[in-house]
């Protein structure tokens, strides 16, 4: 069983209305590691319950990639605020949609232009 599948998506109800509109633009929209699967599985919460350390969008995020033990930090961001100069990735990017709505500390598996990867999520940051 994947990771995923185990720890459920948390989103605010803002984010998920932000980022439902993308899913039906999205060419793997039935694949169950896209960002659309990770909608139909979300919790919606208020603004006020959302979890302390868990990932929203605007979120400063610090992760192990588990295969190369390298750390990547960035922002996830709408699309139109990408800009990977300043670190911040689009939520729609493989790394944004794997990442959104799980917590620090957990680990997540997704599948990247460069195969199945595996991520620990070292830290979070929202301001």
């Amino acid at each position: 069983m994947k990771v995923q599948e185990l720890n459920p998506v948390i989103m605010t109800e803002e984010d998920y209305n932000l980022l439902k509109p993308y899913v039906g633009m999205l060419p793997d929209s039935n694949d169950e590691m896209s960002l659309a699967h990770e909608l139909k599985r979300a919790v919606i919460v208020k603004k006020e319950a959302f979890p302390l350390h868990a990932i929203k969008l605007n979120s400063r995020v610090s992760v192990l990639d588990q295969d190369t033990q390298k750390v990547f930090e960035f922002v996830i961001v709408m699309p139109g605020n990408a800009d990977m100069k300043l670190n911040k990735i689009s939520v729609l990017t493989p790394m944004g949609a794997a990442l959104i709505g799980f917590r620090k500390g957990e680990e997540v598996k997704w599948k990247v232009p460069a195969g199945l990867k595996r991520f620990r999520i070292l830290d979070v940051s929202n301001k």
